[in-house]
């Protein structure tokens, strides 16, 4: 029983929850606009910037007319827009649990 009543001593557990909105970059990563929560990590969204721009800037190098990407994280969906230099981006939690089963066990 010890076990047990330290896990209970400890309250609940803390949770977070995945960010949704969107915020847009200048060409340098400067993040301009954003509708994200204050509680979102900076330094993570200049990780994601920095990658979009680099993909979109790596694309007009190649000659690749690139105007936007989605990809998906385990639980976390970004898309991308190029905005001649800049980038708007999205961010939103994926549904990694979906199921078309009837919530009642009734037929």
């Amino acid at each position: 029983m010890g076990f047990l009543t330290w896990f209970a001593k400890r309250g609940p557990a803390a949770t977070s929850r995945l960010p949704s909105g969107s915020f847009t970059v200048d060409r340098h990563g400067n993040v301009v606009a954003e509708t994200l929560g204050s509680e979102f990590s900076r330094r993570l969204l200049a990780e994601i910037a920095g990658e979009v721009l680099a993909l979109f800037q790596e694309a007009r190098a190649a000659q690749i007319p690139l105007i936007g990407v989605n990809f998906q994280y385990a639980s976390l969906r970004v898309s991308a827009r190029d905005l001649n230099g800049g980038a708007i981006i999205f961010l939103s939690p994926h549904k990694t649990f979906e199921s078309n089963l009837p919530l009642s066990n009734n037929p």
